[in-house]
C-alpha cells in the first residue's frame, strides 16, 4: 500500500520554491546487503558533487539559512535517481532533524516526489545520525513517531559514535540501528568490541530493533559479526558508493 498524507497541500509550492539552492549536487548509492539470502536489502543515497566529489564539498555550502531547502532537495534528488535507476529494494534517505520544523508538512515534498517519479513510498527508510546535535529530543521523537505512524521505517546512523549513545535510544526507538564502523573495525581481534556488539544485539532484540553493521571492510569482520547474529551489512567490503549508478557486488563476497 502506498503511503498517503491527508494534510492540506497549501505549502507544497513553497517547499518546491525553497528547494532552489545556489549550488548543485547529486547522489551516489551504496548497497546494504542481507547475507541470509545474498540480496540487496536497501540502497543508501549519499550526497555528492555533480562531478562526483565528496559530500564534504557540498556540506560546506549548507548553513542555517538554506538547511531546510537542502534537506527537501536531497529527498527529491534521492527519490528521482532511485526511480531512474530502477531500484527495487528499500531506499535509505538521510534527513536533517533541525530542518524538519513540522513533520506532517515537511514530508509532503517527499510524498509528491515518490508519486511523480513512480517510486513506492513504502520502500523509503529515513535515517539520521547520532552525531546530529538536537537541542530538543522531544522534537526528534515526534518526527520518528510521525514517520512511523504514516508507514515509513526509520534508522539511527553511526550509532555508538556520538554524544548521545544509549540515552538517545532510551528516548527514541527506531526500526533499525546502524552500528558505527569504529565499533566493528577489527572486531574479530577485539573481545571488548565483541562484548559490546553482543550486548547491543540482545538489547535490540528485546526492543524489536534490527541491528546493522556499517563500514565493513574485511571477511574476518564479516565472519565474526555473522557468528554474533548480524545479517545486514554496508561497507567497502561489499561495495563502495557508486556515483549516480548501482554498484556491482562480487558474489564471492557473501562466502563466509
Amino acid at each position: 500500500m502506498t503511503i498517503t498524507c491527508d494534510i492540506p497541500k497549501m505549502t507544497c509550492a513553497q517547499c518546491a520554491d525553497g528547494a532552489k539552492l545556489d549550488f548543485e549536487f547529486s547522489m551516489a548509492f551504496q548497497p546494504i546487503v542481507d547475507i541470509r539470502d545474498r540480496s540487496i536489502y536497501s540502497q543508501e543515497a549519499l550526497v555528492r558533487g555533480v562531478d562526483g566529489s565528496s559530500a564534504a564539498s557540498i556540506f560546506r555550502h549548507v548553513h542555517e539559512g538554506n538547511r531546510y531547502a537542502f534537506d527537501q532537495a536531497c529527498r527529491v534528488k534521492a527519490v528521482k535517481l532511485a526511480a531512474q535507476l530502477g531500484i527495487d529494494s528499500y531506499l535509505n534517505i538521510n534527513f536533517i532533524p533541525t530542518a524538519v520544523y513540522r513533520p506532517e508538512v515537511c514530508i509532503r515534498t517527499t510524498l509528491e516526489a515518490a508519486s511523480i517519479y513512480g517510486f513506492p513510498s513504502e520502500r523509503i527508510i529515513f535515517e539520521f545520525t547520532e552525531n546530529d546535535h538536537v537541542d530538543n529530543p522531544e522534537h526528534l521523537s515526534g518526527i520518528v513517531d510521525y514517520y512511523r505512524d504514516i508507514g515509513f521505517q526509520t534508522a539511527i546512523d553511526d550509532f555508538g559514535s556520538g554524544y548521545s549513545g544509549l540515552g538517545l535510544l532510551a528516548d527514541i526507538q527506531t526500526d533499525m540501528l546502524k552500528i558505527d564502523m569504529a565499533l566493528i573495525r577489527n572486531i574479530h581481534a577485539d573481545p571488548v568490541r565483541r562484548a559490546i556488539v553482543r550486548s547491543l544485539l540482545s538489547l535490540c532484540d528485546e526492543l524489536h530493533i534490527t541491528l546493522m553493521a556499517e563500514g565493513l571492510e574485511s571477511k574476518d569482520e564479516l565472519r565474526c559479526l555473522s557468528d554474533l547474529g548480524i545479517h545486514l551489512y554496508q561497507g567497502y567490503y561489499f561495495a563502495k558508493p557508486s556515483f549516480e549508478s548501482l554498484a556491482e557486488i562480487d558474489p564471492e563476497a557473501f562466502d563466509l
